[in-house]
C-alpha cells in the first residue's frame, strides 16, 4: 500500500503541468471506462473496501496526523469531527464501497424506447459523463464515496481533497488503487491531486479540454469560488441551511425526539437542523420539552422575543441567525403564526437543500411538500437522513441544490448523461 508523497512548493508552470498531464491521464481512462464491464468496476469496489478493512490501521495513522495538524491550526469541533477516521467510520467506507458494487450498473440502461412510423428504432441509453472533478474539504471518507460513484458509473475522477485531510485521503485512495489492480483497471481511473498548493485547485476550474463536470463539496466559500470562476460545468451545492418546522398538528413526542435528532446527532454534516420553526399555538405546550432537551444536550439556542419568553438560557437571534449554516451546536428558533409564515421563512432564508415538516395534518403535509423548492423535503422525518446512503445510493457526492442536471443526493445515475442510439434499414429523410 503505498498512498505517494505530497509535493514541495511548486511554480506556476510545473502545477500547470502536472494537472495537465493528470487531466490527460484521466481522459484517456474514461474512454477506457465507458466500455469496462460491470463485473471489472465490481470487482475493483469489492476489493477496495477489502484492502481499507486490512489497512485500517494505516488509515488511522494516517489521519492522527491530520488530526494533529488539524488541533494545531484551531479548527472547530465541527470540522474536527468531519476529519476524524475511527474503526466505525472506516468499516462504514467499506461497507459503502459493497453497496456501490451491488447497485444497478446505469451505463447502457435503456431509459426510453421508440420505434418511428418510418421504422427507426430509437433508444435513449445512459453514458458516463466523463472525467469529473472534486473538489472537497475536511471530510476523508469523500475520497472513498466520490471515487466509488465516479467509477460505477464509468467516469474517471480526479479528486482535490483539502490539506487538512491530505494524509488521510492518500491512504483511502492507495485502497482503492489496490481494488483497481485487482480488477486489471489503471490506477489512473480515480486520481488525486499530489499537491495541497491552492493553485491546483485554480488549474482545475480552468481545465475543460480534461474535465467534464466540477462538483465543489464544502463550505460556502469554496462553493462561491467555483461557481464563480470555473469554466467547466458543475454541480451546484450551497449551503445547507435546513429548517424543521413543527405544525401545529404535531405529536408532541415525535417532535421532541425528531428535532433532537436532526440538530445533534451530527451538528457538522449539511444534513443538520440548523433552525426550528414552530406554531404559536403549540410554542407553549412543546417547545419548554425540545429546548430543554437542546440545552442539556450542549446546544445553544438563540431564539425571537417568544423563545427567550419561554426559556431564558436562549439567546437574543439576529438578523443574521436565520441566514447561518452553523455546523455546529447552535440552533435558530422561530416561533410562526402558521404553515403560510413559516413558508415564507424557509423560501426567504433557506438554501433549497433539505427541510422537514413535523406534523399528523396529511393536508398540511402535502402543502409543504409541494410548495417548497428545495431539493429534498421531508414529512416526520429527521433532515439527517438528507444522505445518499440513507437514500438507498451506497453513497453521494454531495447534495445538488441547482435544477439542472442533478438534484438532491448526487449518485451513480447523476453522475451520468445519455445519447440517442438510432437504428435504421436504409431510410432517407424525403
Amino acid at each position: 500500500m503505498d498512498g505517494g508523497s505530497e509535493l514541495k512548493k511548486q511554480t506556476a508552470q510545473e502545477i500547470d503541468a502536472m494537472m495537465d498531464s493528470v487531466g490527460r491521464a484521466a481522459r484517456i481512462a474514461a474512454r477506457d471506462l465507458a466500455q469496462t464491464p460491470r463485473a471489472a468496476k465490481d470487482k475493483a469496489l469489492l476489493a477496495a473496501a477489502k484492502a481499507m478493512r486490512a489497512h485500517a490501521g494505516e488509515i488511522k495513522t494516517a489521519n492522527a496526523k491530520d488530526m494533529a495538524v488539524g488541533s494545531e491550526k484551531n479548527l472547530t469541533p465541527a470540522l474536527m469531527d468531519r476529519l476524524e477516521l475511527n474503526d466505525s467510520r472506516i468499516e462504514a467506507m467499506a461497507k459503502g464501497l459493497e453497496d456501490i458494487a451491488a447497485l444497478n450498473d446505469p451505463v447502457g440502461e435503456v431509459i426510453m424506447s421508440t420505434t418511428r412510423p418510418n421504422g427507426l428504432k430509437i433508444e435513449r441509453v445512459r453514458t458516463p459523463l466523463g472525467v469529473i472533478g472534486i473538489i472537497y474539504e475536511s471530510r476523508p471518507n469523500v475520497t472513498a464515496d466520490a471515487g466509488a460513484l465516479c467509477l460505477k458509473a464509468g467516469n474517471a475522477c480526479i479528486l482535490r481533497g483539502g490539506s487538512e485531510s491530505f494524509h488521510s485521503s492518500r491512504a483511502i485512495l492507495a485502497c482503492l488503487h489496490d481494488g483497481l489492480r485487482a480488477a486489471g483497471l489503471p490506477e489512473t481511473c480515480i486520481q488525486m491531486v499530489p499537491t495541497t498548493d491552492r493553485a491546483a485547485v485554480g488549474k482545475m476550474l480552468t481545465m475543460t479540454a480534461h474535465i467534464d463536470v466540477i462538483v465543489p463539496r464544502g463550505g460556502q466559500s469554496l462553493v462561491d469560488l467555483v461557481m464563480r470562476e470555473s469554466r467547466v460545468p458543475t454541480f451546484q451545492h450551497l449551503s445547507g441551511l435546513c429548517h424543521t418546522y413543527i405544525h401545529k398538528a404535531a405529536d408532541a413526542e415525535k417532535a421532541r425526539k425528531i428535532v433532537l435528532n436532526a440538530k445533534l446527532r451530527r451538528t457538522g454534516i449539511c444534513g443538520s437542523t440548523e433552525t426550528l420553526l414552530i406554531d404559536r399555538d403549540v410554542a407553549d405546550h412543546m417547545l419548554p420539552g425540545i429546548l430543554g432537551d437542546l440545552i442539556k444536550a450542549g446546544c445553544e439556542i438563540r431564539g425571537d422575543a417568544t423563545v427567550q419568553k419561554l426559556d431564558a438560557r436562549a439567546k437574543a437571534a439576529t438578523e443574521d441567525d436565520w441566514s447561518t449554516e452553523y455546523l455546529d451546536a447552535i440552533l435558530s428558533v422561530r416561533v410562526v403564526d402558521g404553515i403560510d409564515q413559516a413558508l415564507d421563512h424557509i423560501q426567504r432564508y433557506g438554501s433549497s437543500h433539505t427541510e422537514s415538516i413535523i406534523t399528523e395534518d396529511a393536508g398540511a403535509a402535502e402543502q409543504f411538500l409541494n410548495t417548497l423548492d428545495s431539493a429534498i423535503v421531508m414529512h416526520n422525518a429527521s433532515t439527517q437522513f438528507a444522505d445518499g446512503g440513507e437514500f438507498g445510493m451506497g453513497a453521494e457526492i454531495g447534495i445538488a441544490t441547482g435544477k439542472l442536471h442533478a438534484r438532491g443526493p448526487v449518485g451513480v445515475e447523476q453522475l451520468t448523461t445519455f445519447k440517442y442510439k438510432v437504428r435504421g434499414t436504409g431510410q432517407t429523410r424525403p
